[in-house]
């Protein structure tokens, strides 16, 4: 593993750490958000990550990728509602299937692993340029 392997990994990471936590941002976003059908109802999305261990054909695949954002597969929230513009025949509408709390917990996971990263970056180039500073 070459020098700037550091930059390279924590570099991956945090940019990881961006899609989480603008996936959180939407999810929360989107709580509250009532449709006419259980098709048409906000399921909350996740993204997928993959650690890319280092290849020696590739020595600069390193660190982690996303690999996609899922749908969550949980039931919707369906209420009663005859009296709501967007009921159905039935009188239904249907919610998103967004937790809130396990939204906060999984922003605030991204959110410290974000400023872990930035902070072995910070390390790693202090450290860097007292290796330099040592030729001098």
């Amino acid at each position: 593993m070459g020098l700037f392997a550091n930059f390279n990994i924590s570099g991956s990471a945090i940019s990881a750490q961006s899609v989480r936590l603008n996936t959180v941002a939407s999810n929360l976003a989107n709580v509250e958000t009532i449709a006419s059908s259980e098709a048409g109802a906000y399921r909350s999305r996740q993204p997928v990550f993959q650690s890319m261990l280092g290849n020696p054909d590739q020595p600069g695949e390193v660190g982690v990728r996303m690999l996609e954002i899922v749908q969550s597969q949980n039931t919707v929230d369906k209420r009663y509602d005859p009296g709501h513009a967007l009921a159905n025949e039935d009188g239904f509408v249907f919610g998103s299937n967004v937790n809130p709390v396990e939204e906060m917990a999984n922003m605030i996971s991204a959110s410290r692993a974000y400023q872990n990263n930035v902070e072995v970056l910070n390390t790693s180039r202090d450290l860097l340029l007292r290796v330099l500073s040592l030729g001098s």
